[in-house]
């Protein structure tokens, strides 16, 4: 069965090639270095299963989820990745992914998701479901969650430092703080991230 890979980094593309062709159950039928090259993959070829990290030069795996599920194409993807984030299986999960590993759990173990996923099934570490609906901007601070509702607003980081009264450099500061706590790697994310879980009153 073809499987596409996609990391930014290269080695990674190159150890997983080897790995799944020494299985003997999967080929490592293409590439990607990025999350927008993923996507054009799952266009133009017939594989269905991509592993994927998490966080991508362009976008994250989460995006790539969601630009799937928005246009209706229906592909099996499992996020495997060296983030330290403890709640990337729920956020993959919910966005519709079908596994997920760390790259420092054992390749059996990468191996035997892969082979789940291509069965059918979904294979994640244990997820509290009810946690599939828990708001993921809860863990910011006063002032990254009022950053982040600037940035929704279409703010400049120009305009965020003179509403409130701090320098460029700080909000740039907060900013990668912001971007860190959610796992996410621009802007758009963020501001994607914000309006998926956007409370009425909050």
């Amino acid at each position: 069965m073809g499987i596409l890979i996609a990391d930014g980094n290269p080695l990674v593309l190159r150890g997983l090639s080897a790995v799944l062709e020494e299985d003997g159950r999967f080929r490592p039928s293409a590439q990607a270095a990025a999350g927008q090259e993923l996507l054009a993959l799952f266009d133009r070829r017939p594989e269905t299963i991509a592993i994927s990290e998490w966080s991508m030069p362009d976008m994250t795996a989460e995006d790539i989820l969601a630009d799937l599920r928005r246009r209706g194409v229906k592909r099996r993807l499992i996020v495997y990745t060296d983030s330290k984030n403890s709640d990337l299986p729920r956020r993959v999960m919910a966005a519709g992914g079908f596994g997920f590993c760390a790259k420092t759990d054992p390749l059996d173990l990468l191996l035997n998701t892969v082979a789940a996923v291509a069965h059918g099934r979904i294979a994640f570490p244990y997820v509290d479901v009810k946690s599939l609906y828990a708001d993921p901007l809860a863990q910011l601070t006063a002032r990254e969650k009022e950053l982040l509702s600037a940035l929704a607003g279409g703010w400049t980081n120009q305009q965020i430092a003179s509403r409130y009264g701090i320098s460029p450099n700080t909000v740039k500061f907060h900013l990668k703080n912001l971007y860190e706590k959610l796992d996410v790697s621009n802007r758009a994310s963020a501001v994607a991230l914000y309006f998926e879980n956007e409370r009425p009153n909050g």
